[in-house]
């Protein structure tokens, strides 16, 4: 059977977050506009630099510093190719964090769908509800 829409960028997401360099939470995220990609994202350390696979986590109050977040990958992705994400979706494996929200928010997206309700924040949903970002948690079978 043919996958609606957001059921086929969500399983592109979890195919993007198998790139996740930080075992801590394999995250994967996409920008897509109109039905098309615009840009993927996965959580990293910044190009160049030892990932946590090789070097270990660093952690700073419970939170490993050394990765990227895989909404902001995305997001840094489509600034340095010079694409647009106004208007955009967000397809990402796992609730956005605060941080990660507001970078949606100032990056243009109206969109945000996500699978996994890890550390669900309400800071995180007022942030969005008062940017009228629409949230979809998509609930699927593997």
């Amino acid at each position: 059977m043919r996958p609606d829409w957001d059921t086929y960028f969500m399983k592109i997401a979890r195919d993007v977050a198998a790139r996740s360099t930080c075992d801590r939470a394999d995250v994967g995220a996409v920008l897509v506009r109109e039905k098309r990609i615009l840009t993927t994202g996965f959580n990293g350390s910044p190009s160049g630099q030892p990932h946590c696979d090789e070097a270990g986590h660093l952690m700073v109050d419970g939170h490993c510093v050394r990765t990227i977040h895989a909404e902001a990958n995305a997001i840094i992705q489509a600034a340095l190719h010079g694409v647009s994400s106004k208007g955009a979706t967000v397809y990402v494996t796992h609730f956005p964090c605060l941080s990660c929200a507001k970078m949606l928010i100032n990056a243009g997206i109206v969109r945000v769908v996500y699978a996994t309700q890890y550390r669900v924040d309400p800071n995180t949903l007022h942030f969005f509800g008062l940017a009228n970002v629409e949230m979809l948690h998509l609930q699927e079978s593997e």
